[in-house]
């Protein structure tokens, strides 16, 4: 873009922004001529899909701001309203990230100057909390201000529709048309009043809800460790399992409060090396039966168990299997479901329980549409453990249920790895892993998704490729989407690029037939070799 026509569309859009903070930034920009930094803001605009927005704080199209958030909250008032919801509900919520509340308000204005009721939760809560609010409210749709376990300086945008699961496509290319044709903010009404602020009575409900995933003379002695993450974890969680008649979890105390700056975590999300330091220090003095962590929104959950020595993060799919198990023994009816990325073990438990199984693309906006659907859950740390209250991952239920685990093993003496290693004498040891690439050139993910089509692997740790599958394709059960995966003789791979982060993330599972328990120790020898081999010729393949 030339500097002249630059300098005009930031000059267009600074006159518009309606925050004194980002106006200042852009005015700093404008005046000192940096070419370099404007067109990273103005070079295309931050691109509505079905994660909502997600982007880095800032001045510009290209960036997470007051006027994008306008922009967004009248695209979807406009969609609403032409599918027929002109005086329909919108329930909103917000987590303490910076801005969140002010996005939260200024959606309440929009929504409100379009002729909309809007409600706004009355402070920072779990985005589960919002899931279940818009099923509880009966709202025509519903807006969580977040950006889950992204960086500080990240905010973002997610949108649920009436059945209090969040957008699938059409809905969010019809959204996105939507926010696209307003070619102004002096267009949008945004009237000073006329939503309301709501109070308790939700969270109330949600928590009381909570209690229902418990079996009722289940016994509730497991002892925790809780870290928040620096998220809105905390108050829900505690009060939950004050309801459910668990001892009261340790705090981990440095990360237990909200603070948008997560300073003693490189990233806020339980997965990222480092992250749980804090946590595990905390267990080593406490002798907790298992450490439980939320990630800043609170929709995640994971959890960490006493392995010898020492304490170790177990993966979402081994949580994701003691969950599917568990509900099995108690007699669950209905259907488990999971994305491609997560491990085959969960439909193997369903297969033997005589439970239908159903696999989706990524995200539980997929899964929250499963038919039938009882328990659904993905590797990345999300379980939906009660569908009929929150069609979405909820890391506060999902950590109830895995105490109430816990705690029956703990009363006959066992521990959740024992059940762990019951589940790989019964189906076979399901190990998982991933090769995640952090990048901050995005054109090189495209590169490494070209590579890999183009001049595809033929085997992998020197076990052959069987079936090969382009999913831009799409296939008699999964619409299109952008990803590769791959069967292997005893292994699976599937490599997409991440739909809320800067990241190519391969995912990885190997299954091994286990005989006896004594065969358990060399049989993960095996698979963890298999897995760093798969890891390494797969890195090599697609150039990363």
């Amino acid at each position: 873009m030339q500097d002249d026509a630059l300098i005009a569309q930031a000059q267009a859009w600074l006159a518009e922004d309606p925050d004194p903070d980002t106006r200042e930034e852009l005015a700093r920009l404008i005046d000192a001529g940096d070419h370099a930094e404007l067109t990273a803001r103005f070079s295309g605009t931050l691109q509505f899909g079905t994660a909502g927005l997600r982007g880095e704080l800032g001045a510009g199209p290209l960036r997470m701001n007051r006027s994008v958030v306008i922009r967004a909250a009248a695209g979807l008032a406009a969609y609403l309203k032409k599918n027929g919801h002109t005086d329909g509900l919108v329930v909103i919520g917000y987590d303490a990230r910076h801005k969140s509340q002010t996005f939260a308000e200024d959606t309440a204005a929009v929504m409100a100057g379009a002729g909309l009721r809007a409600a706004v939760l009355n402070r920072p809560l779990p985005t589960p909390v919002l899931a279940f609010a818009i099923r509880h409210l009966g709202a025509v749709a519903g807006v969580e201000v977040t950006a889950s376990h992204n960086p500080p300086r990240d905010n973002g945008y997610k949108v649920y529709l009436g059945d209090g699961s969040q957008i699938v496509p059409p809905a969010d290319a019809e959204i996105a048309a939507e926010i696209d044709a307003v070619a102004s903010l002096t267009t949008v009404p945004r009237p000073t009043e006329g939503w309301e602020t709501l109070d308790d009575t939700v969270l109330d409900a949600y928590l009381a809800r909570t209690t229902q995933v418990l079996a009722e003379d289940s016994p509730r002695t497991a002892r925790t460790v809780y870290t928040a993450m620096h998220g809105v974890g905390k108050d829900t969680l505690l009060a939950a399992f004050e309801r459910a008649g668990f001892p009261a979890p340790v705090l981990v105390t440095e990360q237990a409060d909200p603070d948008p700056e997560f300073p003693t975590v490189a990233f806020p999300n339980p997965e990222e090396p480092g992250a749980m330091d804090l946590a595990f220090a905390k267990a080593r003095e406490t002798n907790p039966d298992l450490v439980i962590a939320n990630d800043p929104d609170a929709d995640r959950c994971a959890a960490a168990v006493r392995d010898g020595a020492d304490w170790r993060m177990l993966r979402g799919d081994e949580v994701g299997a003691l969950l599917a198990a568990h509900l099995v023994r108690r007699g669950a009816t209905g259907t488990f479901a999971e994305s491609i990325v997560s491990s085959s073990l969960l439909g193997r438990i369903a297969e033997k329980a005589g439970l239908p199984y159903e696999e989706t693309l990524t995200g539980f906006k997929w899964i929250a549409r499963v038919e039938g659907l009882r328990y659904g859950y993905e590797e990345a740390l999300g379980y939906c453990v009660d569908p009929d209250g929150v069609r979405d991952k909820d890391g506060i239920t999902a950590a109830l249920l895995l105490t109430e685990l816990a705690s029956e093993l703990k009363e006959s003496g066992r521990t959740l790895l024992d059940l762990l290693d019951d589940l790989a004498l019964e189906h076979g040891l399901h190990a998982t892993d991933q090769l995640s690439v952090r990048v901050k050139d995005l054109g090189l993910i495209a590169s490494a998704m070209h590579r890999l089509r183009a001049q595809p692997p033929g085997e992998l740790a020197g076990l052959p490729i069987t079936w090969a599958e382009d999913l831009t394709q799409g296939t008699d059960k999964l619409p299109p989407t952008d990803g590769l995966r791959y069967t292997l003789d005893g292994a699976r791979v599937v490599v997409r690029p991440s739909g809320t982060e800067p990241k190519l993330k391969c995912y990885l599972e190997v299954v091994i037939p286990v005989a006896t328990k004594a065969d358990l120790p060399e049989a993960r020898t095996r698979a963890t070799a298999l897995l760093e081999r798969i890891k390494q010729d797969l890195s090599e393949a697609a150039g990363i």
